[in-house]
Order: structure tokens, then C-alpha cells, then sequence
């Protein structure tokens, strides 16, 4: 075997180490996530009779009627978290079809942990006060989803079905499905329960989505000039296979030293950009990188979680 192909073979495995030692950064950062969105709904929300809104606040409203109206008893264990699981599993099946298999794993692992998490946590008040609950919990358990959501993973429920209608509908936008569905729920519950739960439940899904939005910065669209010489053909193809990105490119000529490079064109999410960086980085240490944040984009576009 040759030195080259020796070097090859180190670089291929030292890539290969980076990308999971990655990959394993992003689950773990996912759990934590997982527990804090957890602690945020069973220390804040459960106590104080809120309704979370979307899929978890539909499975909330569920376990009350089972406890109001059938009269079952689940002792300290809030079983809206697994009724969630349950709900789920059909979400999954079109996550795995639609969205990839990498995408699919981590959000089952991510729900995973989110249910026992919310089973372990007793729910059990650190406030008394609503409205202090109502704040607390909704940047505590919203930070959490930010966390998730920036680890290239999700919560499962809305934000899967959101994803998966962004891929039939491009100008589709995930927070006008969740403000429909919570429209519906809060409705449902304006007339099954107490007026102030509802508006309290209001306010702390509002804290919630804010405190999310903060976290999660996925969607703050960027985009990325790529000046190099080297050969292109394979950083393409895996910016296309690991980030499901496009790339417009022309060929170019340096004014000065009149060598002829090549100019790749990237829009992407601003969570996307440092695993484009590692990308690049691979093929050519010395790529010209220029990244602009916050630019408006319309037309063919697709907006990730």
C-alpha cells in the first residue's frame, strides 16, 4: 500500500472519529434538552393546571378526561408524556419515510428520553404563584426545545409534522400549524375547563415560544461563499448528501496570480454552518470562506426546523 493511499485511509478514519464524536455531542446535548423541557412542564406547568399547547397539550387535555371523566388514577406518574410517546409512533413511521433515517433516530431517541423524563420528574411545585409559573416554566421547558431543536434533533409532534409539510409545501410555515392547532385546543379548553387555566395556559405557551425561538436559532438564513482550488465533485456531493443543501457554482480566475479556482454559492441555515465549515475544511484547508447571516431569501427555499 502506498503512502498516499495510507494517508487517505487515516484522514477517511480520523473524519469518520470527528463526524460521531459530533454526531454523539449533538444526542447528549438533545437529552439535556429533553430533561429540561421535562422539568419545565412537570415542576411548573403540571402543578399549576397548564395546558402546554400543541401536540402535548392535546395529550394533556387527554389525560385529564381520562382523570376527570373516568376516574382513573395514575398516582404520581403524569401519564401525559406517555400518551404523547403513543401518539408519536405514527409520526415516526412518516419520519422515517420522509425525513431521512439520521433525522428519524435521533428524534426517537430524543422522545424517548423526553417520556422518561417526564415520567421520572415528579410533578411537583416550585411556585405557588401562577403567573411566576407560567414565566419560569415556559423559558425553562421553551429553552429546553431551543436546545433540541439547535442539535439537529426534535421533540416529536408538531415539529415533525411542520417539517414534513415544508417538504410538500415550500411557502408552508410550521408556526402558522402550531398557532392552528393551539387555536383549536385553547378553544376546546376555554369550554371543558376553568377561563383563567386558558389564559394562563395562553401566556405560558407565549414565554414558551419566545424562550425557544431564542435558543433555537436554526432558521436565521445565511449564506456562504466557498473560493477554492481544489476539486469540487466530492465536497458537492456530500453537501448534498449531509446537509440536503444546493449549490450554484461558477468557475473563476484570480486578478492577481491568475489561477483558476472554483466559486460555490450556499444557502443554509446558520445551525448548518460550521458542519458546511468541516465539509470544506476536508477537501481544502486553505478554501476562502465568506459567511453573511440574516439575509432575506425568497423563492425555492427550504427553512428546517
Amino acid at each position: 500500500m502506498s503512502g498516499h493511499e495510507k494517508n487517505e485511509k487515516s484522514e477517511s478514519r480520523q473524519s469518520t472519529t470527528q463526524e460521531l464524536t459530533e454526531e454523539g455531542r449533538k444526542v447528549l446535548g438533545s437529552f439535556l434538552g429533553a430533561f429540561l423541557y421535562a422539568a419545565g412542564i412537570n415542576l411548573f406547568a403540571v402543578p399549576a393546571g397548564l395546558y402546554t399547547g400543541g401536540v402535548m397539550g392535546i395529550c394533556q387535555v387527554i389525560r385529564t378526561l381520562l382523570m376527570e371523566y373516568l376516574h382513573l388514577d395514575f398516582g404520581q406518574v403524569d401519564i401525559a408524556g406517555i400518551i404523547y410517546y403513543v401518539v408519536n409512533i405514527p409520526i415516526f413511521l412518516l419520519a422515517y419515510k420522509r425525513l431521512g433515517r439520521k433525522f428519524f433516530f435521533k428524534t426517537l431517541a430524543t422522545v424517548t428520553a423526553s417520556t422518561f423524563f417526564l415520567s421520572l420528574i415528579p410533578a411537583a411545585a416550585l411556585v405557588q404563584d401562577t403567573m411566576a409559573a407560567c414565566v419560569v416554566g415556559g423559558i425553562v421547558s421553551g429553552a429546553g426545545v431551543g436546545i433540541i431543536l439547535r442539535m439537529g434533533s426534535s421533540g416529536g409532534g408538531m415539529d415533525v409534522i411542520g417539517v414534513l409539510l415544508i417538504k410538500r409545501k415550500r411557502d408552508f410555515s410550521v408556526g402558522r400549524l402550531g398557532l392552528l392547532v393551539n387555536l383549536v385546543l385553547y378553544g376546546a379548553c376555554f369550554f371543558l375547563f376553568d377561563v383563567g387555566i386558558v389564559v394562563y395556559s395562553v401566556i405560558f405557551a407565549a414565554v414558551y415560544s419566545v424562550a425557544m425561538d431564542r435558543v433555537h436559532i436554526q432558521n436565521i438564513n445565511v449564506e456562504v461563499n466557498i473560493i477554492t482550488k481544489a476539486d469540487t465533485a466530492q465536497l458537492e456531493r456530500e453537501v448534498f448528501e449531509e446537509l440536503g443543501r444546493g449549490i450554484t457554482k461558477w468557475d473563476a480566475l484570480g486578478a492577481y496570480t491568475h489561477e483558476k479556482s472554483h466559486v460555490l454559492y450556499v444557502m443554509l441555515s446558520k445551525y448548518e454552518v460550521n458542519r458546511l465549515r468541516a465539509i470544506v475544511h476536508k477537501y481544502d484547508e486553505q478554501a476562502f470562506i465568506v459567511v453573511n447571516e440574516g439575509v432575506s431569501v425568497d423563492g425555492n427555499y427550504l427553512k428546517k426546523l
